[in-house]
């Protein structure tokens, strides 16, 4: 990845800034007063009110709207150390987010949480202007502020690796820097983007028996010093396959050949046409044969590159752009690696070095590893909908079939109580809730969303609690006044 300079900071110009935002928080009374009563199981342990993996910008925005309601018994677990939430320090190989600056980020609404005010606070209107899309980097380091800003109780290096059904709670089986460790949950919110709707998408034509040595998936960590010098096939046209094709030219490689099967790149983004509050807000509520239909459009709809990614992969000697291959087989050879293509002029042979596969991401709730428990007793929309012949879509029938706050759906009556206190806040929830949960632009209503859904969920069973501390309430009102009675 090309590094891009980051501007000067400000003396004094963020610390400014954070007295405002304390103002702001506390003019909305964020965090809410506590209503919840803490809870131990028999044996004395904490049990949260939500827990939620994943602390990039999904899990943010949760955390700080069920904050702002007044849910406080939280806790987020990543698998990273600070600053490596998120893809974007990890295997994210774009110079910059794909979005554009002025989104708002996960900000709860609140002005002064924009990532536009904490830039310009930072580094100044001058740097604020100048500024053409957000540098990885920097939006991690925003994400970091309002981890830090908002107090958030983020549990770094510690990943989950299980989820159990435990007696009406959830019990996330951990493992922590100080060891294995098990946590209860009322509620647990899955905030892991888009690798964590099933991993990735890892073609069967292409052996994983190749991995590491003659090939990786685009999301893998690349050692791309050791292809200096050698030829690198890059398989795929996605903006991920130029990110990673420019990031091996950058680093040294030889070459770089692209194979495509389309025979040519996408024009329009339909993904950014459908960037608008109308499907942020309304997707979910539609008809399911509406929801499908525009899932399918979308799906036939391949998104293109963005045109800087493009550049900046041919501002670099030796790639080569093969439309129209189509991958029939792979083996290695040695050192190197061989592939079968058909080809416009007919089967072909080609011999690389290296092969990244930029395949992307696939939904399979059987391929996450922390839903083992529950994964055969999961809703998918090819349970719950059939299409028309014409809009038979295989890889969006294996999506999970979600309620409106995301929460998991049961398969069938067998499936455990404990199911649907699972929100999924991940690319799984595309077909059911549209793109707000897997990019920048509907991250704070995917965070209102679910955080509503589980403030009413848990108000609804603790209703009898809550009912007794109005019973109990007690603050006479006209105590200093002639008409007090004690």
């Amino acid at each position: 990845m090309q590094r891009i300079a980051t501007p000067v900071p400000i003396a004094g110009g963020l610390a400014q800034h954070e007295v405002r935002v304390r103002q702001d928080l506390a003019l909305l009374g964020i965090p809410a007063k506590p209503w919840l009563h803490p809870r131990r199981d028999p044996g004395g342990a904490e049990v949260l009110d939500v827990a939620i993996v994943g602390a990039g910008m999904n899990g943010i925005a949760a955390a700080a709207a069920l904050l702002q309601r007044g849910i406080t018994g939280i806790a987020l677990f990543d698998a990273n150390r600070p600053g490596l939430e998120g893809p974007w320090n990890r295997f994210a190989r774009m110079d910059t987010l794909r979005s554009p600056k002025t989104l708002t980020g996960p900000a709860l609404g609140i002005p002064s949480l924009t990532f536009a005010a904490w830039y310009s606070a930072s580094f100044g209107a001058a740097a604020w202007e100048a500024l053409y899309k957000i540098p990885n980097a920097i939006w991690v380091d925003y994400l970091s502020w309002l981890q830090r800003v908002l107090a958030l109780p983020v549990r770094h290096e510690t990943a989950v690796a299980a989820l159990r059904p435990a007696g009406g709670l959830l019990a996330l089986d951990c493992d922590a820097p100080g060891g294995a460790a098990t946590v209860l949950a009322r509620r647990v919110v899955l905030a892991t983007g888009r690798g964590g709707a099933g991993g990735d998408l890892w073609p069967a034509i292409v052996p994983a028996t190749l991995k590491p040595d003659l090939a990786a998936h685009g999301n893998d960590p690349i050692d791309f010093a050791r292809l200096r010098g050698k030829s690198v096939a890059v398989l795929g046209g996605s903006a991920s396959a130029w990110d990673n094709a420019a990031t091996a030219l950058e680093q040294g490689a030889a070459s770089v050949d692209m194979y495509l099967r389309r025979e040519h790149l996408p024009q329009v983004n339909k993904g950014r046409g459908s960037a608008t509050p109308g499907f942020f807000h309304g997707w979910a509520f539609l008809p399911d044969a509406e929801r499908w239909a525009l899932a399918a459009y979308l799906d036939g709809m391949l998104a293109p590159p963005p045109h800087e990614t493009v550049l900046r992969a041919l501002r670099s000697q030796g790639l080569s752009i093969r439309f129209g291959h189509h991958l029939a087989t792979a083996r290695g050879e040695g050192a190197h690696i061989v592939l079968g293509l058909d080809a416009p002029e007919g089967r072909i042979t080609r011999r690389h070095d290296f092969l990244i596969v930029a395949t992307g991401f696939q939904v399979d709730a059987d391929a996450v590893p922390e839903l083992a428990a529950f994964a055969p007793h999961v809703a998918r929309w090819g349970d719950r909908y059939t299409p028309p012949p014409e809009l038979d879509r295989p890889a969006l029938a294996k999506a999970p079939y979600l309620g409106p706050g995301f929460e998991l759906l049961p398969r069938g009556p067998e499936a455990p109580a404990e199911l649907s206190r699972i929100h999924l806040v991940n690319y799984g929830a595309h077909v059911s809730q549209g793109a707000i949960a897997s990019d920048v632009p509907g991250v704070t209503i995917a965070g209102d969303r679910v955080a509503t859904a589980i403030t009413a969920s848990l108000f609804a069973e603790d209703i009898a609690t809550v009912r007794a501390d109005l019973d109990a309430f007690d603050e006479p009102e006209l105590k200093d006044t002639p008409f007090y009675r004690p």
